[in-house]
């Protein structure tokens, strides 16, 4: 596969095919927290155009779920493809990758906001790769509704196995926090 350089279209706007290709790519919306897109989540991992004989490029977007069984992938998949295709882009090939696994430290701080924002509270502290030391502690939740840092864990497992259902102790009200991973 050779990468494809529409020049025609970089000359005129001083932006390149693949970055034209990664910004379609990055307006694909999460289905379960559809105020994230995939770039906000970090699980879009790359974009390449390449020449398969056809009249325009074909398209390769590589994705990492945030963990091998997301219910949400071939929803993304299809998202992808009508995305491209709308942009009149007829090859597209979506690629899953596990390796190296996603992790919250690959969410944009754009991302965590927009959780905070929808009432989602983001992940906190950093996602321990390759720790082999003491269990670490859990920090306190920050409420999204009241910011209280006053909160308690109801489940391990919220609305996605992605999410924990926390509740604020101080203005009661329920919230999902986005656990580290």
């Amino acid at each position: 596969m050779t990468a494809v350089y529409v020049s025609d279209f970089e000359t005129k706007t001083g932006i390149t095919a693949e970055q034209k290709a990664w910004d379609i790519a990055a307006t694909v919306c999460d289905p379960e927290i559809p105020v994230l897109t995939i770039e906000d989540l970090g699980i879009l991992r790359s974009v390449r155009l390449f020449d398969d004989g056809g009249p325009v490029p074909a398209v390769q977007v590589t994705i990492t779920p945030t963990y091998s069984g997301c219910p949400a992938m071939d929803a993304i998949r299809d998202d992808l493809k009508a995305a491209f295709h709308k942009e009149g882009y007829p090859s597209v090939h979506v690629e899953l990758v596990l390796s190296p696994a996603w992790t919250t430290d690959w969410m944009t701080e754009a991302g965590k906001a927009k959780l905070r924002e929808y009432g989602i509270a983001p992940p906190s502290g950093r996602a321990a790769l390759g720790h082999n030391g003491p269990v670490r502690l859990s920090l306190a939740v920050k409420c999204p509704q009241c910011s209280s840092l006053n909160t308690k864990e109801l489940t391990r497992f919220g609305s996605t196995s992605c999410k924990a259902l926390y509740v604020c102790q101080d203005c009661r009200e329920p919230f999902d926090y986005f656990k580290v991973l």
